[in-house]
């Protein structure tokens, strides 16, 4: 199950009533990080279309105190390059979003799954955007 367009006291009060630990789709920092303390959380997939967007620092969902929430609590980040669509800025803008969660996501080492249509084409993305491939190989599996 997948909770998903809801604010964060509809979010909390349904993982609350779940009996198993949910996948839930992040929105802000705020609320990721509300949902990164549950328990009852068992990944949460990065929304990269969300934020706003500044000269050094994209708004992007993720900050290093979520890294390490996510890594002590064990719950998986999920990085959908299913988002990198639209016109040229759009896309320049998500990827600038993407290439910060995973540098990121290389320093304090959560849990890492991505999802894509072609899992090579998928590799070799994150390979250029400077993931180890120890780390490529975790994600994909």
């Amino acid at each position: 199950m997948t909770l998903r367009n809801l604010n964060q006291k509809q979010i909390i009060k349904a993982l609350n009533k779940a009996k198993t630990k949910q996948t839930v789709i992040g929105s802000t920092i705020e609320n990721n990080r509300k949902i990164l303390e549950h328990k009852n959380t068992k990944a949460l997939i990065l929304n990269h279309k969300l934020g706003k967007s500044m000269l050094y620092q994209q708004d992007s969902g993720l900050n290093q105190v979520l890294c390490k929430i996510a890594r002590n609590n064990n719950i998986t980040l999920i990085i959908d390059l299913k988002d990198i669509k639209g016109d040229k800025q759009q896309k320049a803008i998500i990827l600038a979003k993407i290439i910060q969660n995973l540098r990121l996501i290389k320093k304090y080492k959560p849990k890492l799954k991505i999802k894509g249509k072609n899992k090579y084409q998928a590799a070799s993305l994150l390979l250029v955007l400077g993931l180890p491939t120890g780390m490529i190989k975790q994600a994909l599996n």
